[in-house]
């Protein structure tokens, strides 16, 4: 297989640190450029803060930040963008115009209708998105979008009971982990013994990215899913692993057996193709009462971090609502792991190099 150059930006982030991690010894992606802005001009391994407890690998600790413009990534088939929000919106752009394919982990592109929001799994037709883009939006190269890291786990689990069940409603309960605000995130005084029942603009992000993740692409354009979503967000005391509970109703009778056999059989297109990032099975179901938990199940699967566990499967109020619980690993099926998953599944498909 061909090898695929790639670049990062804000490789000094938690997230920025969760792809060199992931990359580090990938067999056809290749970390050739560090990125960032105050960091530009010293050696990764002494601009970067490292949250990890094993050492930061020899070849980046020694690599250069380059600063965050087009000619940095020179050369190079794909670039990571794992910036701020409220940063990456023109630099994305930039990149985009001078012909570099971006893969976006922020929110500035996501809801824009020329791009997609991928969740391989889920939408892998979405690329298709692509074929126009460039001439639509007067860009040589392209932006892929992933989806907020509360959103991919919810959405994976979602696309069997909408396809299978014909799932009506969804109303979801989010206990969200520290390290998804970032570092140094949230001020201890202020979780310590303590759940934060409010994170600015997530509850909105939630039900708009998800219903246009589910969404159909028709005439070249994404038709979003209806589903009713109600979303009720809260910052808790874990480190990593976004924990979800969700209710859900159909038109008719559901068998929680029966929706843990579809669940469990659920692959998409990554597993199809056998990609290097792609879990067997993206969603694991447990029998046990008190499961799923962050410590024991975040690293789930056999690309770890990358499956999501569901648990706790019954009917709801009658037999046509169904409630269950939901982990997923936040910064890697939540971020990174699902970025490198779309480059991966995009270099199959044709759209990078």
């Amino acid at each position: 297989m061909r090898k695929i150059r790639a670049a990062l930006l804000g490789a000094t982030g938690a997230v920025g640190q969760r792809y060199i991690k992931m990359l580090d010894g990938h067999p056809f992606i290749t970390l050739d450029v560090l990125m960032g802005g105050e960091s530009a001009g010293k050696k990764y391994g002494e601009a970067v803060h490292w949250l990890f407890p094993d050492a930061i690998p020899e070849r980046y600790a020694q690599e250069k930040v380059r600063r965050a413009r087009p000619e940095s990534a020179e050369g190079c088939d794909v670039v990571f963008s794992a910036l701020p929000s409220e940063a990456a919106g023109e630099i994305e752009e930039d990149f985009a115009r001078s012909g570099l394919t971006v893969v976006s982990e922020a929110s500035s592109h996501r809801m824009d209708p020329e791009v997609p929001l991928m969740v391989p799994e889920i939408n892998p037709e979405h690329l298709r998105l692509l074929d126009n883009q460039g001439k639509r939006k007067g860009w040589k190269g392209a932006i892929a979008t992933t989806p907020n890291c509360t959103v991919t786990g919810l959405a994976m689990v979602l696309k069997p009971l909408l396809d299978d069940f014909a799932a009506e409603k969804a109303i979801v309960t989010t206990m969200q982990a520290l390290s998804g605000a970032g570092y140094p995130g949230v001020p201890s005084l202020a979780i310590t013994e303590n759940v934060i029942p409010y994170i600015k603009n997530e509850e909105e992000k939630v039900a708009r990215e998800a219903k246009k993740i589910l969404g159909t692409l028709q005439s070249g354009m994404i038709q979003q899913n209806e589903i009713r979503m109600g979303v009720c967000c809260n910052r808790v005391q874990v480190i990593d692993g976004h924990t979800e509970t969700l209710y859900a109703e159909f038109p008719g009778k559901v068998d929680p057996q029966e929706v843990a056999r579809v669940l469990t059989n659920f692959r998409g297109r990554p597993q199809i193709l056998k990609l290097h990032t792609a879990p067997e099975r993206p969603i694991i179901v447990r029998q046990e009462n008190d499961r799923p938990q962050p410590r024991l199940d975040r690293m789930a699967g056999t690309v770890p971090g990358m499956s999501v566990t569901v648990g706790r499967l019954r009917n709801g109020i009658d037999q046509r609502s169904l409630q269950l619980t939901l982990l997923s690993h936040n910064t890697i099926r939540g971020a990174a792991g699902t970025a490198i998953l779309t480059a991966e599944l995009m270099q199959r498909e044709g759209y990078l190099g």
